[in-house]
């Protein structure tokens, strides 16, 4: 069975990602599987440098197609931040996922509401011989000052919904795989992979 590398250590994404390719005839792999340990400098200039790095890199140090992805928060009353930095936006090192939430609604505060919002992801595909491929995705709501929700990670808890009255936290992971701008992101990749030569 043809074998793709989901290239990220981040258990949420890999659980997500394994939700929405397991119906693929191919065989999911992680890092920690095939014994990888790769950090990859995430310094692009835009979603798409980023992922396309992660993924070649992956790519060339295992030897296997690789999918990659980069994602981040976009609210319209931070002038489209954290953005690209979304996983690192914080003031201190070591931030946890509830820290930057608190930092964001932090520097929310004040302004009017609705916060509206967007998730924003890139997927992109590394493929032996320095092919890449890219897919994206996007979903839209609004950024709520209180948390709700158990599920997901990052800022799942305070990005709302209007249309389902639910976060992206309180989503059922079927639910969240019909909307979230991953999930449509790797449904967008899905005739991708189909179609790479070889693989």
């Amino acid at each position: 069975m043809r074998k793709l590398l989901i290239a990220t250590g981040n258990k949420g994404k890999i659980k997500e990602f394994q939700d929405l390719l397991g119906s693929l005839d191919l065989q999911l792999v992680t890092p920690r599987e095939i014994g990888l340990n790769l950090e990859v400098l995430e310094d692009g200039q835009n979603y798409e440098e980023n992922a396309g790095k992660k993924a070649l890199a992956y790519c060339e140090a295992s030897g296997l197609v690789s999918l990659a992805d980069d994602s981040g928060l976009e609210v319209d009353a931070l002038d489209g931040a954290p953005g690209l930095h979304s996983a690192r936006y914080s003031p201190q090192p070591g931030a946890t996922d509830a820290d930057r939430r608190q930092y964001l609604l932090q520097n929310l505060a004040g302004k009017p509401l609705p916060w509206s919002a967007h998730f924003h992801a890139t997927v992109a595909i590394g493929a032996p011989g320095g092919k890449i491929f890219f897919s994206e995705g996007d979903c839209f709501g609004e950024i709520i000052p209180e948390e709700h929700g158990q599920n997901g990670f990052g800022y799942d808890p305070i990005f709302y919904f209007p249309h389902l009255g639910l976060t992206m936290a309180e989503l059922p992971m079927e639910e969240k795989n019909l909307v979230s701008h991953r999930a449509l992101a790797v449904i967008n990749a899905i005739p991708i992979l189909k179609k790479i030569p070889n693989f």
